[in-house]
């Protein structure tokens, strides 16, 4: 092996240890990665870049803009409002979540199927008197069981679809050729969540973790003659206290929220913190404010009233958020993000004590104050993984049904092979935006452009592997491993994967792993569908941790989870689909 193999090797270890190891987003670890093989002449500028024009990675961000414009139309909520009924057991409210969510997922990307099921599955539990504890994991589980049931149901598939027609010249495959494996796959492990769940996931009381504001907020006023009128927030010395911060300001009628700094008191203000509601002594020791509320008048906080000025807001924060790992007040969350945080819950709880000295973490659910434009400008961001506007409006129901039958066409075209699957996504995203159903802003919006520039720069690493032999090489030590055995090599890819897959992204898992196995069934004279189809369902099966797969980590907060909830239930599952997709593939698939 010469210098390239050897540099290119170097890589691939150093990228995984970066990506499992730090911070540090896959996206820029990839395109690091991109430039030096660029740079070093290992590839050329046209095969570096090459994954931007692959057609996977083209029909997921065509894909993006289609769950957009159903979701936008609410069109997910007219399905759930329909199926999920009044159950009387648990059980049956299992079976009323798997319809629904396991076809959504089939097709739509999950994230924003989750994020629509969260606050309706929130809301139900409550009427039902189920604990959401008990719903919360099943939902993520069955919309990740869902992605494996279509070639378009996760950007894993499309992603190792695109790959493998580069690396064989092969046309790919259609659109339900992983429904052999997906389907029984997807059933057994709804089965073994209906069987197993009910009695291993936590049983915690649906409380509101925010639903008493008064527990975390507190009002003074600016006397109306006092020595604070006319001065700035800052020279007030209001900014910078240690237990409590400025929320908003509510003046004559109207309210300021995400109060700058620089902003002038008027007498008469009402003022609200948030933080250590304790610290109302300290507020008043200083000299010009005074208490909000009279002797005698009913304790009413003006966050409770609905104002067009503000929305009140939870949101789950994602590994990729900047402010993971700061201090609330280091992390300048004000000016960041427009938007003021009035408590952080985590593990199901919420966290007392001086709220700007809290280190976020990915997980933890944040109640925040915004202004109206956040929720639109935040929903397709990677900053939070859900945003759940509390005093949120209906949708626009009106073009729901069409967006639905924009969706069923693209579907259908596709499958009886009168275009392609990139055509098809590309044409349903256009008609979303032409039709209305979703404006250009949100289509924009929901391109997940870290995923799409992780897919694209990770493709020029599974080259590299490729180019310079050292895919050919570690097949050799592969194929060595397991004694020749084709059922032990399919075994030993698939663990691959799935172990990458809990330490990286599972695109850049299957994206390094798949020049290796098609090496590894060349050289071994073995047929390479049931290896790659192993790849597609290792790279999905992330359940034992909540940063293994993000619908995870969207349903940690919401369910009141902590982190052994999902080892308790995610390592049996885990186990039980790989067994069971191993199983489907051996005696489903010829592996020679």
């Amino acid at each position: 092996m010469e210098w390239q193999g050897y540099l290119s090797l170097t890589l691939t270890v150093g990228a995984l240890l970066v990506l499992a190891l730090s911070r540090i987003g896959p996206h820029l670890v990839m395109m690091v990665v991109l430039i030096i093989l660029s740079l070093s002449g290992i590839l050329t500028s046209s095969e570096a870049l090459a994954g931007f024009s692959n057609s996977g990675v083209i029909t997921v961000a065509a894909m993006f803009v289609v769950a957009a414009g159903i979701h936008s139309t609410g069109g997910i909520d007219l399905l759930v409002n329909r199926l999920l009924g009044q159950p009387s057991t648990l059980r049956q409210a299992l079976t009323r979540i798997f319809a629904p969510v396991v076809v959504l997922s089939a097709f739509l990307n999950n994230t924003p199927v989750v994020a629509t099921m969260i606050p309706a599955i929130h809301a139900w539990s409550r009427r039902i008197n189920i604990p959401s504890s008990k719903l919360m994991i099943p939902l993520s589980y069955t919309a990740i069981l869902g992605g494996t049931l279509t070639l378009i149901g996760t950007s894993t598939n499309l992603v190792v679809n695109g790959q493998y027609q580069v690396l064989t010249g092969e046309p790919g495959f259609s659109l339900f050729s992983i429904s052999a494996v997906g389907l029984p796959v997807a059933l057994a492990g709804m089965l073994f969540i209906w069987i197993f769940f009910p009695r291993w996931l936590p049983d915690r009381d649906d409380k509101q973790i925010f639903g008493n504001l008064r527990e975390f907020t507190l009002e003074v006023k600016v006397a109306e003659t006092g020595p604070l009128v006319g001065k700035t927030v800052a020279d007030a010395g209001l900014r910078h206290l240690q237990r409590v911060y400025l929320v908003e300001i509510e003046r004559g009628g109207a309210i300021i929220t995400a109060v700058p700094s620089e902003e002038k008191l008027h007498g008469g203000d009402r003022l609200v913190f948030a933080g250590d509601t304790e610290a109302i002594a300290d507020l008043l020791r200083i000299n010009g404010l005074v208490p909000s509320i009279a002797i005698g008048e009913d304790q009413h906080s003006t966050l409770n009233d609905s104002r067009a000025e503000r929305r009140l807001v939870e949101a789950v924060v994602s590994p990729h958020c900047d402010a993971v790992g700061h201090a609330i007040r280091d992390a300048k969350f004000r000016n960041r993000y427009g938007a003021v945080v009035l408590a952080v819950a985590r593990n199901g709880e919420r966290i007392q004590g001086n709220l700007g000295n809290i280190r976020l973490e990915a997980g933890d659910t944040l109640l925040l104050e915004a202004r109206p434009a956040f929720v639109s400008r935040q929903r397709y961001n990677r900053d939070f993984l859900l945003i759940n506007e509390l005093s949120a409006q209906s949708p626009r129901y009106e073009k729901a049904y069409l967006s639905w039958a924009i969706l069923f066409g693209l579907v259908g075209v596709a499958a009886l092979g009168l275009t392609s699957m990139l055509n098809a996504a590309l044409a349903g995203a256009v008609l979303m935006i032409a039709t209305g159903c979703c404006s250009i802003n949100q289509a924009e919006k929901s391109l997940d452009l870290m995923v799409i520039v992780t897919i694209g720069a990770s493709f020029a690493l599974g080259m590299a592997l490729e180019k310079t032999g050292v895919a050919a090489i570690l097949a050799e030590y592969l194929i060595e491993f397991g004694s020749g055995k084709p059922w032990l090599l399919l075994i030993l890819s698939y663990v691959l994967v799935s172990l990458l897959t809990e330490l990286i992204t599972n695109n850049a898992a299957a994206v390094l792993v798949l020049p290796i196995v098609l090496e590894l069934t060349e050289k071994a004279s073995l047929n390479n569908e049931p290896f790659i189809f192993a790849i597609i369902m290792a790279a999905s099966a992330s359940f034992a941790t909540p940063l293994g797969y993000q619908t995870n980590l969207m349903v940690y907060g919401p369910g009141g989870y902590r982190f052994t909830d999902f080892l308790r239930v995610g390592l049996p599952m885990n186990c039980f689909i790989g067994c069971v997709t191993l199983a489907v593939l051996l005696v489903g698939w010829p592996l020679q």
